[in-house]
């Protein structure tokens, strides 16, 4: 799967159950805190493969899964560069310390396991937008 179909397959359900939760009356807050890892696994079991197995995919006690794939990750199925016959796929655009690249054949991706930024409450809350694509926006090209 590409990052540009996966992108859009999870943009769409973000909006199906943002869509849902507004026609609830949930506001900001209210949606923010329904995206919590563990209302997610048992509201959403879909939304994420990981959620069927009650596992995180970041290490941290409170992850709010509502900037699930990172407004600093940009990526492009066609590659950003290649070098000496290596191509670099994604990159993180703020350079996060807990990041780094992993090199996978003839392939750079960024690897943000480690990273945790998009992932506390505090930073939602900062970048949230009920279209979840505007956040986005910057990810690919």
């Amino acid at each position: 799967m590409s990052y540009l179909s996966w992108f859009e397959a999870h943009a769409s359900k973000h909006r199906q159950i943002v869509d849902k939760l507004l026609a609830q009356g949930f506001d900001q807050e209210a949606i923010i805190d329904y995206f919590d890892f563990e209302n997610m696994c048992e509201r959403e079991p879909d939304f994420c493969p990981l959620y069927k197995e009650h596992r995180k995919c970041h290490d941290m006690e409170k992850l709010n899964c509502y900037l699930c794939a990172c407004p600093n990750f940009r990526f492009n199925d066609e590659g950003f560069k290649t070098h000496e016959g290596i191509t670099t796929f994604s990159h993180c655009s703020i350079d996060s310390k807990d990041g780094r690249q992993g090199r996978y054949g003839d392939a750079i991706h960024q690897d943000c396991s480690r990273c945790t930024v998009p992932h506390h409450r505090s930073y939602v809350q900062k970048h949230f937008d009920p279209e979840w694509k505007k956040i986005m926006k910057g990810c690919h090209n």
